[in-house]
């Protein structure tokens, strides 16, 4: 997974405008899609230059430009490359695989029609990724693959700027305004005068299911659909699924606060905060080794005592990968003085299988293989039930939604 972003200022007047102060706030608003570095490159009207920097506050804001592409990196599946006379940035990945497929967009871009040429590209390529290229002559291109598996959305800043962006926050944060998103196989091409948009797929739809169970900001819309709606529903859905007898609704930072609104709101138990986190917003299920994702726990998730003490919990997580937040928070829990705790999770059991690679392999997931009975023993909870995967298709309510990496679910 990983986060992408490009701007690009138009008319006369653009080589008055620097790009990579917004883009560094872009690309924080970001952040969540990648911890592994963050990247930009910016075209000044004769060469593109480029910054890096372990994460996107520390990007260099005085990298002049009127047009970049930037992202926020993580694992193999994200791409940021700049190279003779081309910078590309891509989240997931095509069939053939980056290199191969940034060796065609150069000539692609360099066509007598680089919108038609980028387009049969893209058509032909396969795979599950959206990419955002800036060519040596200062072009900016974007696309989705044709079946529209990984978000991209597009903004404006009135007639000065364009940009796109994995996430619609990203734009908001730059200060744009989210116009809508790009459709599954379109190509956006920004010039210096123009912004064109070119064949879309007319191809069944296949979107990550994911993004809004867990990677999206709240604030987010992707594919025209509110992500904190979706998480609230998902949440009143799992009450009706899985209701508890309990005193107190509790969910775990950050991405599951919504999910435990709603469970808590169709349930009419009490909602309660439950946590402080002693660092920023920290992906725990995305760091790499079993020592990371320990102290990642840690630090991200202290219980308050008095939300907890003497009481029944429902502790609701939007998604259980190997356990390891799960089993350490319902011990901390139990150290506070929590009596009997109620584990709800707002996605069906992941069980692998994901085409985009978001998800472990399968040996590595705590629910793949046992039953909800054996989580709740083995992370020391009093009981452990999940959304169904109907339930998770209702709380979207979009065709054409990807759901291979869920136990009961299938991409379709």
């Amino acid at each position: 997974m990983g986060g992408i972003l490009g701007v690009r200022a138009f008319g006369q007047g653009m080589d008055k405008w620097r790009v990579s102060p917004f883009m560094r706030y872009g690309l924080m608003g970001l952040q969540h899609r990648g911890y592994q570095g963050a990247h930009m490159a910016t075209y000044d009207g004769s060469t593109i230059g480029t910054a890096s920097a372990d994460d996107a506050d520390g990007l260099d804001v005085n990298l002049p430009g009127h047009a970049g592409v930037g992202a926020v990196i993580s694992g193999r599946d994200s791409w940021f490359v700049a190279e003779s006379g081309i910078a590309v940035v891509g989240d997931g990945a095509p069939d053939v695989g980056w290199t191969r497929f940034v060796a065609s967009l150069r000539v692609a871009l360099s066509s007598g029609d680089p919108a038609e040429a980028v387009s049969e590209l893209v058509e032909r390529s396969g795979g599950f990724y959206s990419f955002v290229a800036l060519s040596g002559d200062g072009l900016m291109v974007a696309a989705r693959d044709v079946r529209g598996s990984l978000p991209l959305e597009v903004g404006s800043m009135g007639f000065d700027m364009g940009a796109v962006a994995s996430e619609s926050s990203a734009l908001e944060v730059m200060g744009f305004d989210h116009v809508g998103p790009l459709r599954p196989g379109e190509v956006l091409l920004m010039g210096p005068t123009e912004v064109e948009r070119r064949n879309a797929s007319r191809g069944d739809p296949l979107r990550c299911s994911f993004e809004y169970v867990y990677m999206a900001r709240h604030d987010s819309v992707i594919d025209g659909i509110p992500v904190y709606s979706v998480r609230e529903r998902i949440g009143e859905l799992l009450a009706e699924e899985a209701p508890a007898d309990a005193d107190v609704v509790i969910g775990v930072p950050e991405t599951s606060l919504p999910v435990a609104a709603g469970y808590s709101r169709r349930s009419g138990i009490p909602l309660a905060f439950g946590f402080v986190s002693s660092v920023g917003r920290v992906r725990t299920a995305g760091l790499q080794s079993a020592l990371e994702r320990m102290v990642g726990v840690q630090l991200k998730l202290n219980v308050i005592g008095s939300s907890v003490d003497g009481r029944d919990v429902v502790l609701v997580d939007d998604s259980v990968v190997r356990g390891t937040t799960l089993r350490n928070v319902v011990w901390n829990m139990r150290r506070k003085g929590a009596r009997r705790i109620h584990v709800r999770i707002g996605s069906p059991p992941l069980a692998g299988g994901c085409p985009l690679g978001r998800v472990p392999q399968r040996d590595e997931l705590i629910s793949s293989d046992i039953s909800e009975d054996v989580i709740a023993s083995v992370i020391g909870a009093d009981s452990v039930r999940f959304l169904s995967a109907d339930g998770l298709r209702r709380a979207v309510s979009a065709d054409g939604l990807c759901a291979a990496c869920w136990k009961g679910g299938v991409a379709h």
